[in-house]
């Protein structure tokens, strides 16, 4: 009776376990989508140029992040490797060039443009996947990423009229560096991934000091870049730290959040308003996005019951 009794009692603390760990992941998760959600407003408030400002987002992300990457090695009892090797290097240089895009966007359209164009990440990632190693997609990835398709035609056919088609060109392009980065990163899963991302940062940062001037810059913006560097950091941190503890499913759908969270942001720090052709096809991307993410979710949901 007594054995029973202690059996029954560690089934259930372990139960709890999983379920703060799984409540904790969730925050976490969260979080880091509305950090990464910042990335519009403080890149169009600073008045610097692109290159400076991923020099110096890079610059302090990447001691934050590198501090972070010693902590978990430590922790680990120094197992985790840095050795990047040629596969960390490519992973690192495409990372960077893929940022650069990314800032470089942000200034030449409208937020909502960007944040939604790269929404469609994992959609251009099954398709690359199946062209550069034909790798098969599912038929809701495939009717998914049809409809989103649709909606970014209509973004970008009115960033044709609104004078915005260089910066909806460029979300397109870091769109896609950042569909090969996610392709990468399976098949190069002995990598240390995050510590990529630091040398990543850091590469920007050396790049920056040598095309552009990055001490040219006034009080406000050098505050801004203090904090980009800090909430791009943050958002790396709290990603990895928390989808360990949900379902990759879970984890995606949740990311997904920083899209609404992205153009939020914009029209409250920024007042800015995308246009009707934006509005439209931004709408038609979201639905496909989160209908895509929430089958995935309730797919895996019935299976762990």
């Amino acid at each position: 009776m007594t054995d029973s009794l202690e059996r029954t009692n560690t089934l259930i603390d372990g139960a709890a376990d999983l379920a703060a760990e799984r409540t904790l992941g969730i925050v976490l998760v969260s979080a880091s989508a509305v950090a990464f959600a910042l990335t519009g407003v403080l890149t169009k408030s600073i008045h610097a140029d692109p290159l400076t400002i991923t020099c110096w987002r890079g610059f302090v992300g990447s001691i934050l992040i590198t501090f972070y990457v010693l902590w978990r090695r430590r922790r680990s009892g120094g197992r985790e490797s840095l050795r990047l090797g040629w596969r960390g290097w490519l992973l690192a240089v495409e990372g960077a060039a893929a940022s650069i895009a990314f800032i470089s966007a942000f200034k030449f359209t409208y937020v909502a443009n960007v944040a939604v164009i790269y929404a469609t990440s994992p959609f251009i990632a099954a398709l690359l996947a199946f062209l550069l190693v034909r790798e098969r997609f599912r038929l809701q990835t495939m009717l998914a990423a049809a409809v989103s398709l649709c909606g970014v035609a209509i973004m970008v056919g009115g960033g044709l009229s609104s004078g915005h088609l260089l910066g909806d060109g460029l979300a397109l392009l870091m769109t896609t560096g950042s569909a090969l980065y996610m392709i990468m990163v399976r098949a190069f899963r002995d990598s240390p991934v995050v510590w990529a991302g630091a040398v990543s940062a850091f590469l920007l940062f050396v790049l920056g000091w040598f095309v552009t001037d990055p001490l040219a810059v006034s009080t406000h913006d050098a505050v801004l870049l203090a904090t980009f560097g800090c909430s791009f950091a943050l958002a790396s941190i709290l990603w990895t730290e928390g989808s360990r503890l949900i379902p990759a499913a879970e984890s995606g759908l949740l990311g997904s959040a920083e899209v609404p969270f992205a153009i939020l942001f914009a029209l409250l720090f920024l007042g800015e308003i995308p246009p009707i052709a934006s509005i439209i096809g931004g709408a038609i991307v979201l639905s496909a996005v989160f209908a895509h993410a929430g089958r995935d979710w309730m797919k895996a949901k019935s299976a762990r019951s």
